[in-house]
């Protein structure tokens, strides 16, 4: 069973084929199945792409020993080499080209704290060599069992288009789909029916129920059949072999478990996101990396404290994973059930813990990565904020130990921070999730639609919840909008609390836009995470006065009934997450029974 290829360069030119395999010395030509090197050259696979997470298999999988095959003409040496959890090079084969296939096999016998398996290549003056068809295999798995790959879209038509596209153009990666279902939940829809063989396409259209709702309705799709289901989302460079690895990966473990893709920058396309993450469950804070895990490193780059190059040695195990790359096994389904109804963000947390609680761990192949946007770039005040607020909070409900005092602790302090960065959007979204948090489990009725309706009202209330582009700003001459400088007594925050501003106008990079800062401006001009543009913040003593005044009542209600409004979640996860709800969830009436 091929495990993963070895490959040589990305799916776009944009990506770096470093990322694949990194030239050391001489001179060499990289295509994407195929390695030239000149003479007097070495190559090393030791890369994000290149390496076998060995530890991984040995943890996770029934397989024991793992082959490479590859095809070779010319002369030179080929190398299989190891690390353990620290690092640590060791040759385990090598083999000199003679004409003859080469095969180097390994044994996944020491790696349980991490580590990983490579090739290199190397070339001594006067020899060439070429190298092609790498793969890595491992033996047949008795559970293996295709992939149903399920694409949640919403008025995204050429993102989607380009995944399946880069499907259909990989013969491995399309043998390994049993199907694709693409759920279009949007007005500018998808026209996929000349990309894949309409054996493999399944196109369904439905009304937007977020996330949740459009990669539950593959798994809802496909009850009965004994497959995988890989959810992936639409904004997304795929790398195919992904397919490839998962697929493998899912029908090696020794037991079913729910294996996630890592995510890599689009706009950064050397830089990992996250090896491995986690919630902090009780502190409403998701994507938290697990400890050893890289996070938001440059994969080019070297670590300072070790001089090597940043690689995920440590085996980590992850709580959960986005659903931008997630294979969820048919037992797993069985036995935990579909996700919460949530719309979006937190599904696939609460689907994980889930799942834990369930004896179903979530593990992250390291190797196995696609690019999605960058989580950077995405500003904290925007819509979603109130999906991540009242979802989380949802989450730590039923999956967490739920201290209510913390919580509103934690909620407090970023509706203070919010009121004295005059967001006052952002402190009304606060307040309408702890509300509907409280409104208990029966919001969640209809899959978020309400919800969603209801929160993009509220914030248009809120002009700065608006972004501008930095030369139309309204009511303000491009030409008087100055960096402002910080002040000396700013932190007093004599502007937010008083109405005594330093400055009446001024500019503020978003990387400098604490609450002091832009609280010491009658009017703060503050750039858009997303750098696309700014967002226009004014002073305003009613708004502040009121929401306080509002935030202060809905906390006090979620400290008072907190703890009884999180039996009435638990009481009713059973029914939320059972097939008869997605049935009613996906009937034209939209409503859970």
């Amino acid at each position: 069973m091929i495990a993963q290829r070895g490959l040589f360069a990305g799916p776009d030119p944009v990506i770096s084929k470093d990322l694949y395999a990194q030239l050391v010395s001489g001179g060499a030509r990289r295509d994407r199945t195929t390695l030239t090197l000149e003479p007097a050259s070495k190559v090393s696979g030791n890369t994000y792409f290149g390496r076998f997470p060995a530890g991984y298999w040995q943890r996770w999988t029934s397989a024991g020993v793992v082959e490479v095959e590859l095809e070779a003409s010319g002369s030179g040496t080929v190398s299989l080499l190891a690390s353990d959890f620290e690092g640590e090079p060791r040759v385990v084969a090598a083999q000199v080209v003679d004409g003859a296939p080469i095969s180097l096999a390994a044994p996944l016998d020491r790696f349980v704290d991490g580590g990983a398996l490579w090739l290199d290549w190397e070339t001594e003056p006067g020899e060439r060599l070429v190298v092609r068809d790498v793969r890595w295999t491992v033996p047949a798995a008795e559970r293996a069992r295709p992939t149903v790959v399920t694409i949640c879209t919403m008025n995204r038509p050429a993102d989607c288009l380009a995944t399946l596209t880069a499907i259909a153009g990989d013969d491995l990666a399309l043998a390994a789909v049993h199907a694709v279902y693409v759920v279009d939940q949007g007005t500018d829809h998808v026209s996929a029916e000349d990309v894949l063989p309409p054996a493999k396409l399944r196109y369904l259209r439905q009304p937007n129920r977020g996330g949740a709702g459009g990669f539950t309705r593959g798994l809802y799709e496909v009850a009965g059949e004994h497959v995988n289901v890989l959810f992936m989302d639409d904004d997304i460079v795929l790398e195919p072999d992904l397919i490839v690895r998962m697929t493998a990966f899912s029908a090696a473990t020794a037991e079913p478990l729910i294996l996630g893709g890592q995510m890599l920058n689009l706009l950064h396309p050397t830089r990992l996101h996250a090896a491995a993450e986690y919630t902090d469950l009780d502190g409403i804070r998701p994507g938290r990396p697990v400890r050893h895990s890289l996070h938001a490193v440059d994969l080019l780059a070297t670590d300072p404290a070790t001089g090597r190059p940043y690689r995920q040695e440590f085996r980590v195990d992850a709580g959960y994973n986005g659903w931008w790359a997630c294979l969820i096994p048919a037992e797993v389904v069985k036995e935990v059930g579909y996700p919460l109804p949530l719309f979006f963000q937190g599904d696939d947390a609460e689907y994980s813990y889930r799942a834990r609680e369930q004896g179903f761990p979530t593990v992250t192949l390291p190797g196995a990565g696609l690019w999605h946007t960058d989580f950077p770039w995405k500003d904290a005040d925007e819509l979603n904020r109130y999906f991540i607020l009242r979802n989380y909070t949802i989450i730590s409900a039923l999956h967490g130990d739920f201290p209510v005092l913390k919580i509103a602790g934690t909620l407090l302090a970023e509706l203070v921070e919010a009121l004295l960065g005059m967001r006052y959007g952002a402190a009304a979204t606060l307040i309408q999730a702890v509300s509907d948090f409280l409104d208990g489990p029966d919001i969640l009725r209809d899959g978020g639609v309400s919800a969603l309706a209801r929160i993009r009202e509220v914030r248009s209330r809120h002009p700065e919840t608006v972004v501008h582009p930095p030369t139309a700003v309204p009511g303000l001459a491009s030409n008087d909008i100055v960096i402002s400088e910080p002040g000396v007594f700013d932190r007093l925050a004599l502007g937010p609390l008083l109405g005594v501003h330093r400055l009446a106008v001024g500019s503020v990079p978003v990387s400098e836009a604490d609450w002091w800062r832009v609280g010491a401006l009658r009017t703060a001009v503050v750039t858009d995470a997303s750098q696309r543009g700014v967002r226009v913040r004014t002073y305003d003593r009613g708004h502040l006065a009121r929401l306080a005044y509002q935030g202060a009542r809905v906390l006090t209600r979620f400290i008072r009934d907190g703890a009884a409004v999180r039996e009435q979640y638990r009481a009713a996860l059973p029914r939320l997450t059972s097939r008869d709800a997605w049935t009613g969830l996906f009937s034209d009436e939209g409503l859970i029974a």
